[in-house]
């Protein structure tokens, strides 16, 4: 059953993984202020979570139902894990070697959303131009800060994904 669980997670993951770069790439394709847009934030938000559940739900079905608490979380986190990784490995590829210029352009539109969201909290223009000086003096496409990036959304996802998989475990009565 282990090996049936790692490779639903693992196709799951692959299929979440080339959802995730079409995404992107497309994106970036068409306007770089979808990368930017908060909605579209919650779309791929949305999709992460949606897939890891699907993978979650094939494993407790290939077990007649049954996916201990363990399982159910492996199930999502790999999901989830190799989908962010593939994610993040064609956005390094694209900003970093394929169009630097669109990094630039991308980090002068994430500079107006700081802005725009800052003075919408009624935030001191001090504290504006603090936060707008560290953006620029970040590169956001740097492989420290990719790699910190994956890590806070892995964080952020597992925590989910113990939710979820609280939700949906079922032990199985015949090996208690």
């Amino acid at each position: 059953m282990e090996k049936s669980l790692k490779s639903i997670a693992s196709n799951y993951g692959l299929y979440l993984g080339v959802i995730l770069a079409l995404f992107t790439v497309v994106a970036y394709a068409v306007s770089l202020d979808l990368l930017t847009n908060m909605w579209y934030g919650i779309f791929i938000l949305i999709i992460i979570i949606v897939l890891g559940i699907i993978s979650v739900a094939k494993t407790k079905q290939l077990q007649n139902g049954y996916a201990s608490f363990k399982e159910a979380f492996t199930s999502y986190f790999l999901t989830v894990l190799i989908g962010l990784v593939i994610s993040t490995f064609v956005s390094y590829i694209l900003f970093n070697f394929i169009d630097t210029d669109a990094a630039e352009v991308l980090k002068e539109k994430t500079i107006e959303k700081t802005v725009q969201m800052l003075e919408g909290f009624n935030t001191p223009s001090d504290a504006i131009a603090k936060s707008v000086e560290q953006i620029e003096s970040q590169n956001q496409y740097s492989l420290g800060n990719i790699v910190k990036g994956l890590a806070g959304y892995l964080v952020f996802f597992s925590i989910i994904g113990l939710i979820v998989a609280a939700a949906m475990k079922k032990s199985n009565p015949d090996t208690e």
